[in-house]
Parts: C-alpha cells; structure tokens; sequence
C-alpha cells in the first residue's frame, strides 16, 4: 500500500512537470508566432552636406552657407513635475525666453516644434542639453495600451534646412547674384538663380550628406565599432573669386557717392588686368540684399556689366582707328577735313561739338570727332568693319563666368557697305554692347595686340583645402604689336591734351577714351544719354583695363564731365590700396625751363 502511493506521487509529479512543459511550449510557440514590434538594436544618423562658400581674393566668405535646426518635444513624455526645469534649461540653451516656450508648449499637446531656426552651434549645445535631461528624468516613458511596450521620446534635435548668408550686405551684387529656397524631402536646399550663385549652382551645390549607421546604446546613440558603418559628408566646392573685398568696397563706395553728384540712373566701374584677364573689380551703384529683395530692387537685379547693352559712342572710334591703322589705311599723321563742324554723308548730316577745319588723323580720336572718324571709315569695306568688330569680341560672349549675357549686335556686312551706317557705326552708333566686352576690346591697346578674356573666378576649394585652378582662355592676337603700341600713345595723347584730361594721374601711364551716345527708346533717339570713359592705368609693375559707365547722368551729357571722373576716382581708389604705384615725380630743379612755361591744359570736352 506504501508503495503504491508513493507511485501515484511520482506519477502526479511527472504530469505536473509535463503540463509545465507543456505550457512553456505553447507559450514560447505563441510568442514566437505572435507579430510584435521589437525594439531596433541598431539606429541610423543623418546629416545633409552643405553648400561651398563663395570667397574673395583677400580671404572673406561673401557667401556662406548657415545649416539650421528644429527642436521638437512630444508634451505628453514630459514630467508634469519637471515641467518648469524643462523650459527653464531650454530657455537658457536656446535663448528663447521662458513666457515663449509656455506659449509654445501649451497651444497643443503631442509633437511641439519649439524653433525652426536654430544654428548649427547652439544645436550641439541643445543636443547635449537633450542628453542631460533624459539622466535627469525629466521624460517619462509611456505604456503603449495595444503593444504593452513602454517607449521614451526626449528633445529631438533634427535638421530642418539651410540658409544662405551674406556677412558684407549688398558687397558685389548683382554679381553675386541671388538664390531661391526649395524643399526636397522636408529639408529647405537653396539653390542659385542669379549670378555667379546661378552661374556655378553645379559646383556650389553639396555632393554627398553624411550617414552613420551602427549598435545603440541605451540612449539611442550609435556605438562606434566594426559593426558601426560612417559615410562622410562631401560640401560643396568653395568658389573663389580675383576680387577682394576691401578694393571692391571702396569702389562701390565711390560709385554711390558719385550716382548722387552726378545726378545719374546708374554708375558701373570695372578693373581688369590687361596681362591675363584677372577681374579686380565689378562695381554697380546699383545694389541690394539678396535676402532681402523688394520690389525697387528689381531694376538691379540684373548685372548691368554683362546684361545693360547700350550704344557705346565714341569709345568704338579706337576700334574703327585701330581696324585703319592696322590695315595700313590710314596714317597717324595724315590730314583730315573737319568740315568747320557739319558734314553731309548721304542724306545725314553729322556734326562735332567742335568746329575744326584740318587736323590730324589720330587727333581725330584725340578730340573724338565725328566727321573725322566717318570719312576715315569710307576706306573699310563693310566686310572688313563688320569681321574687325567681331575680331575684337562685339556681338559674342565676353565671360564664361557670367550668364544671361546680353551680346548685343553689330551692323551685317552688306549694311555696313552702305556710307551712313559705315560712318554711324564707326562712331559707336547702330552698335550695341555691353561694359565687359568693350573692357575686353580694349585690352588689346595695353598687351600688345592681344586681347584677354575677363576672369572673375580665380579657383574652386574642396574639402581637403585643395584649390583647383580656373583655366586662362587664350589670348587672341587681333591687331599687330606695331598698332596697339601706336593706339597706345593715341590714347594716352587723348588724357593728356584731349577729351580725357580730367583722369591725368602723377606718376602713372594713363590712357582713354571718351564715349557719349544718346539713349534708344521705342525705337527712336530721346535727349537722354549713356557715357563712358574706357582705357587703362599702368605703373612699372601692373597693367589694368578699367571702364566706367554713368547711365543717365542729368548733370551733364559729357563723358569728360561724367565718366571721367568716376575713372579718376578709381585711379585714386587703386593707389589707395597699393594696387597701382605712382612714380617718383621729378624733382623741379631738374625740369626744364621750357616745361615749366608749357601752355595750360586745354578745357575740352565730348
């Protein structure tokens, strides 16, 4: 009997056992069948790459890129208790004021994005903020009622977008130019739409973003080791630029004070150097905040060095002279008749603001006569004008560097047979240009015959500081050596006894010429005016192409009263700045007497 109830025990005890078994079986059977949501061991990370910069010859970021951040709370996750020491260490982290946050906070529950706007420095304090107040239990975790999961969401620190800076205000616009913002994915890119923002959009714009992947911790941050995975982020390349800042602010400076004495729409001022094409500066009076446009900022929004075409006037005489001499049709020396200031070609009657009876050729672009430089252009077929003009760039691009260039036009071949538009067009009418390709024409006259292609981008930057040179263009030979160093004096004649006196500097070579032409509206010639002064400034070491523009100027329809000013100014601004350097002037003993009783300086004017 003691035996068969001690059997029954181990029986009953078995199936116990069994029956556990059995359950521990079904239930890791059920767990396993059983969808659930099971808590990532790993986590990802990522960040966007950013846009280049766009520098300056000095060194200066004109152009940068801020990358910014949101900060995002769920209300529900934080403790009612600890509710006050939340936005109080926000508010210090973030320097948004307490009763702010509160306003925040309680206009919804749930998801709250407390700033969209934060920079990328205060955002790695607020991240080592978040991580603080997850150890100090400010959030509590929650109990999901469909999973029984509890989860914890903290302060979320994300990217939200970038925005494009411009330390120096309206420095070089519209060159420059202007971006636009577009959204990819919830992230706000800026992408360019004007200048050179547009112009090298491709090489500005970011390459690859950065992500990290790899184990979490408890705080869900990654562990870095063999099973973690990092792509680094590649920036765009930084463009730099042949312009520093501190020649370009003066001369913009300038150029807004002379607008205002000059009673003018508009002042353009340009320095190239004459060797290789470097682009020194580009200044317009006429500027804005790129991130800031209003509607009185859209007349300047274009950049008027390459997208204002105008009729030059008479700065196309050098050309027409340069197309003669070099072609062996005309002699400096020769006499020309100034017809006393009215001369019948055809049907049109063309006049001189001076009366002259003969002088010489080259005196004709000395006091930039009209009638002179018609009857010396009879001698040019229209073939050859029309093909020397486009050898000199009219009509084509001037910069790779620029967009929306407006190339303007030249007169046809055939047209330019007949005698009014030969003589029209020899003095800057029928023709029209803008400021860059007349700079560039006019390199020629100070590099030996050549002529250069202006360069405003000197080089793009990588991640590594690498710099990666811009390519020069070739430099093409449009007249002989001969003619440009005889075109040379010519000019430099002009400022020292001609319409360009007013730019004479001491110590330094200085050559220009002047150009006055009526403005074109509806089709028709109104009784308003464009003028200009193109030439060049030389000292023993540098050689610089320099134009100036003065739209509309009400003072005075002159360019020697108008824009050769303004070109002075630059001068002075470039001696300023040690970009020029005056010789030595001679001591008076050792100036001759004769020089002493020289006759003053004629008052002529174009």
């Amino acid at each position: 009997m003691l035996n068969q109830n001690k059997s029954k025990k181990i029986l009953l005890l078995y199936a116990l056992l069994g029956l556990g078994f059995f359950i521990f079986l079904s239930a890791m059977l059920i767990t396993v069948l059983k969808s659930r949501e099971l808590p990532s061991l790993y986590t990802e990370e990522n960040s966007k790459a950013e846009r280049g910069s766009i520098i300056s010859a000095d060194g200066f970021h004109i152009a940068t890129t801020k990358k910014l951040y949101k900060a995002v709370v769920n209300t529900h996750y934080i403790d009612p208790q600890k509710k006050e020491l939340f936005v109080e260490l926000f508010s210090i982290y973030s320097g948004i004021s307490q009763s702010e946050i509160k306003k925040r906070l309680s206009k919804r529950s749930g998801v709250v994005v407390l700033s969209y706007d934060i920079a990328e420095k205060q955002a790695q304090y607020l991240k080592r903020l978040a991580f603080e107040l997850r150890r100090l239990d400010v959030f509590i975790s929650i109990e999901n009622k469909k999973t029984g999961q509890r989860t914890l969401h903290g302060l979320s620190i994300l990217e939200s977008g970038e925005s494009r800076e411009y330390p120096y205000g309206n420095l070089l616009t519209p060159i420059l130019g202007y971006p636009h913002k577009i959204e990819e994915d919830g992230y706000t890119l800026t992408k360019g739409v004007k200048g050179l923002e547009k112009r090298f959009d491709i090489e500005l714009s970011a390459r690859q973003d950065a992500s990290s992947r790899g184990p979490r911790d408890v705080n869900n941050y990654i562990i870095l080791n063999k099973q973690s995975f990092t792509k680094p982020a590649i920036n765009g390349l930084d463009v730099k630029l042949n312009i520093p800042v501190a020649l370009q602010i003066k001369i913009e400076n300038m150029c807004d004070i002379m607008k205002i004495t000059l009673d003018a729409k508009e002042i353009m001022a340009a320095v190239i150097n004459s060797s290789n094409g470097d682009v020194l500066t580009l200044a317009s009076s006429n500027r804005y905040l790129p991130k800031e446009i209003h509607v009185q900022d859209y007349s300047s929004l274009n950049c008027g060095m390459t997208e204002y075409s105008f009729e030059p006037g008479s700065v196309i005489k050098t050309l027409t002279f340069s197309l003669l001499l070099d072609k062996g049709l005309v002699n400096p020396y020769d006499l020309v008749n100034g017809h006393n200031g009215r001369f019948q070609v055809g049907r049109k009657t063309i006049t001189d603001e001076h009366k002259m009876d003969l002088l010489s050729a080259e005196d004709v672009i000395v006091y930039s006569s009209n009638i002179g430089i018609a009857q010396l252009a009879q001698k040019l077929s229209g073939y050859e004008f029309n093909q020397g003009l486009q050898n000199f760039g009219l009509s084509q691009k001037s910069t790779d560097d620029m967009i929306y260039e407006k190339r303007g036009s030249i007169p046809s071949a055939a047209r330019l047979e007949n005698e009014i538009y030969k003589a029209t067009a020899s003095y800057g009418y029928g023709i029209r240009a803008n400021l860059m390709q007349i700079m560039r024409a006019y390199t020629t006259f100070n590099n030996n015959g050549r002529m250069v292609s202006p360069k405003i981008v000197h080089s793009f930057i990588d991640e590594q500081k690498h710099e990666i040179l811009t390519p020069y263009e070739e430099q093409i030979q449009v007249i002989k050596s001969s003619t440009a160093a005889k075109m040379k004096q010519i000019l430099i004649k002009t400022v020292t006894d001609g319409t360009g006196i007013k730019a004479k500097t001491q110590g330094l070579e200085i050559g220009g010429k002047t150009g006055t032409a009526h403005m074109v509206e509806n089709g028709a010639y109104v009784n308003r005016y464009n003028t200009s002064f193109v030439g060049f400034a030389n000292d023993a070491k540098h050689h610089y192409t320099i134009g100036v523009v003065v739209v509309e100027p009400k003072v005075s329809q002159f360019a020697a009263q108008t824009a050769v000013p303004v070109f002075k100014k630059t001068l002075d601004v470039m001696v300023e700045e040690g970009f020029l350097s005056p010789s030595e002037p001679e001591k008076i003993a050792e100036i001759p007497q004769e020089k002493l009783l020289a006759p003053s300086e004629p008052n002529i004017v174009e």
